[in-house]
């Protein structure tokens, strides 16, 4: 099965997490760019498992294989077509869940679904091991922006109870690029070091902790979008939500605002230098679904993995029997840590589509 995404910046997803490889194909790249393979694989290793005691233990050295569409780094017109295979996949840890389900993993919708057919070891195309063709795809994205002056980055804003500090009204480059190197990815040393003892005791008591990735792009011009269907907040939240893990996404202020007064929560215009910024981003960066000009800001809220040592409750499907499951394998104790990336191929591909849909903007740019 595949999985698309994108109408100019097309997106082909292919895979499973125990498959023996996963992909990415992408249509709409024009014959001549430049793309640095370097810094795709580099990207890559961000979202990568097994680099940290606090993340999943499965190791994988995700080096992606351009089979197509590029020529001594410069893009032919084609398809691009990346590859990434899987080297540490253990099968024999899913087995008996084929007639136990996990409770809140998609083992169950996707067992009333496919009729059982579907091979679900390792959460099969609902697992994060799809997010590594998306980060290939994004990272590719990422370039693209960049050449026009377009910049994304993420961070752990919250682990838990435990919050970082938010970007400030205009975040720079450095500033986005500040966290990407850090094993627990938080814009403080305060933050990283309370993230990381919340995340340690989750695993010492067999559980696992969300956390919520707040997202950030600078460089935007104003006017990209639409009203309704064709906005932009629908195309990053559409892009987002295919993240497995995602259970919610606020721009600006968020639901904050439902808590706010128009006089606090609306952003007064001011003219400077011959530009028209607001004082103040509770919009995000967009209004009626259209880019202001002021950096597109969201935040994305991640679950527990629900893969955790401790007994839960299920079901055996072929008996109809409750039963109870301790979940074996290899997980990440905070799904959010490796998603921070995630979060920014994500992005990154939802605005370079938008973007491109806009051509005379995204050729100006």
């Amino acid at each position: 099965m595949s999985y698309d995404i994108g109408k100019n910046f097309t997106v082909r997803i292919s895979g499973t997490s125990h498959g023996a490889n996963v992909s990415c194909e992408i249509i709409g790249i024009p014959e001549g760019t430049v793309i640095d393979v370097s810094k795709v694989k580099k990207f890559l290793l961000r979202r990568a498992p097994g680099r940290s005691s606090l993340t999943s233990l499965r190791r994988e050295p995700d080096d992606p294989v351009f089979e197509s569409g590029l020529r001594d780094g410069v893009s032919d017109g084609g398809a691009l077509k990346i590859v990434i295979p899987n080297s540490d996949a253990r099968s024999s840890d899913y087995e008996k869940l084929k007639d136990t389900p996990r409770p809140s993993h998609a083992d169950y919708t996707a067992w009333v679904k496919y009729k059982g057919s579907m091979d679900m070891a390792g959460g099969g195309p609902f697992s994060g091991r799809m997010t590594a063709p998306l980060c290939a795809a994004g990272a590719v994205a990422l370039q693209m922006l960049e050449s026009k002056g377009i910049y994304i980055g993420a961070h752990l804003l919250s682990v838990g109870d435990q919050h970082d500090e938010k970007y400030p009204l205009f975040p720079d480059r450095e500033l986005l690029e500040r966290s990407a190197a850090k094993e627990i990815p938080a814009l403080s040393e305060d933050a990283e070091m309370r993230f990381r003892e919340t995340i340690r005791k989750a695993m010492e008591d067999g559980d696992s902790v969300g956390g919520i990735v707040e997202c950030a792009v600078t460089g935007m011009p104003a006017g990209i979008g639409g009203p309704m269907f064709g906005g932009m907040e629908g195309a990053i939240s559409y892009a987002v939500f295919g993240i497995p893990g995602v259970k919610g996404i606020d721009f600006g202020s968020g639901f904050d605002a439902a808590g706010m007064r128009g006089s606090e929560c609306n952003d007064p215009f001011t003219a400077e230098c011959g530009w028209i910024t607001t004082s103040t981003n509770n919009s995000g960066g967009i209004q009626g679904g259209i880019t202001n000009g002021m950096p597109v800001v969201f935040r994305t809220a991640f679950k527990p993995t629900p893969s955790i040592s401790l007994p839960q409750r299920t079901v055996s499907l072929s008996r109809m029997e409750d039963e109870i499951l301790t979940i074996e394998g290899r997980h990440d104790p905070c799904i959010a840590v490796r998603a921070v990336p995630v979060v920014e191929a994500a992005a990154a591909i939802a605005v370079l589509d938008m973007m491109m849909e806009e051509s005379d903007q995204y050729d100006s740019q």
